[in-house]
């Protein structure tokens, strides 16, 4: 790469580092909270993604769906996980975004998202409603989990006032139920959440079903989807649940170059057995799924590899 070619790169939002006559191209990945799944499927992208674009070093980042989504496009990181119905917000400037997002581009949409909302079996609570007054436990805010949770509760009648609630990771939230310190836990991720595994394994839990919220939910936001939880999911569930759900996909910088993205949306393409390994869904991805129109514009350098897949999509 010439000195030219650097500059441009730093124009676009990268970062150059010369060593020896190699350069580097680093980029900033903000993925999600630790005990979720992003952090290892972000482990498996980076590998993947360096090998496939010479010089490309990833240096991956916590983050959370919201935050990642104004990360990239304050220009704090080039790549990031995103919810589709938070992604959504930023692009129309909805709370909790302080302005819309004018930097954020689409390149694939990954797999399913289910807010799961534990309780504790002995715990009295065989509703949403019923949490008035309990201990709930959630993501940290700036995370789409407990965003829902939020929403969830106010839509039932119940502010944050109403209930004692904790903002902490998965593993401090799983502690929390395992000592008695909170009889609910909400989380947005895949089936089965593995912190709700390890919850099982110590206490008896039932997941509470949120058909009765679903419209009133899709009226704050339209990308809402009512999803199943199926039966035997997690241990003693003997029943489908229907839940709160929307989609992970990948946000980029659109200032990326479009070569580097095409590269990136191949990789997901051509390594999907790879990937469902941490998140099964993407095991079944096809290129029209992953081309799914979820309402964020396309990078042109997305646009451009499914385009040569015979999809059109929507960009900038």
């Amino acid at each position: 790469m010439n000195g030219k070619a650097r500059m441009l790169g730093l124009a676009l939002g990268f970062s150059c580092t010369v060593a020896g006559s190699a350069s580097a191209i680093e980029i900033k990945f903000m993925t999600g909270p630790q005990g979720g799944s992003w952090i290892p499927l972000s482990g498996q992208l980076k590998e993947m993604w360096e090998k496939a674009i010479p010089g490309l070093q990833i240096q991956v980042l916590p983050g959370a769906g919201i935050a990642n989504v104004r990360g990239v496009d304050e220009g704090k990181a080039d790549v990031g996980f995103g919810n589709s119905i938070s992604t959504v917000d930023g692009l129309a400037g909805r709370a909790p975004f302080p302005k819309a997002t004018t930097n954020v581009c689409n390149i694939a949409t990954l797999y399913p998202q289910y807010y799961q909302l534990a309780v504790n079996s002995n715990s009295g609570v065989d509703k949403i409603a019923d949490l008035k007054g309990k201990s709930v436990t959630t993501q940290q805010r700036g995370n789409t989990g407990e965003l829902i949770t939020r929403q969830l509760l106010e839509v039932n009648g119940i502010t944050y006032n109403d209930v004692k609630v904790s903002f902490v990771g998965y593993t401090d939230s799983v502690d929390q139920m395992k000592d008695g310190n909170a009889v609910a836990f909400g989380l947005g991720t895949q089936i089965p959440a593995g912190s709700l595994m390890d919850l099982a394994a110590a206490r008896d839990i039932k997941m509470l079903d949120q058909s009765d919220s679903y419209e009133k939910m899709k009226q704050l936001n339209p990308g809402y989807t009512l999803m199943t939880i199926p039966k035997a999911t997690y241990p003693k569930q003997d029943s489908d649940v229907k839940v709160i759900g929307y989609a992970t996909h990948l946000v980029v910088s659109c200032k990326l170059p479009p070569d580097e993205v095409y590269a990136m949306v191949k990789e997901i393409a051509t390594n999907t057995k790879t990937l469902a390994t941490v998140a099964k869904d993407i095991g079944s991805l096809t290129t029209a799924g992953m081309a799914t129109d979820i309402g964020i514009p396309f990078h042109p350098g997305a646009a451009k590899f499914y385009k040569e897949a015979g999809i059109t999509v929507k960009t900038n």
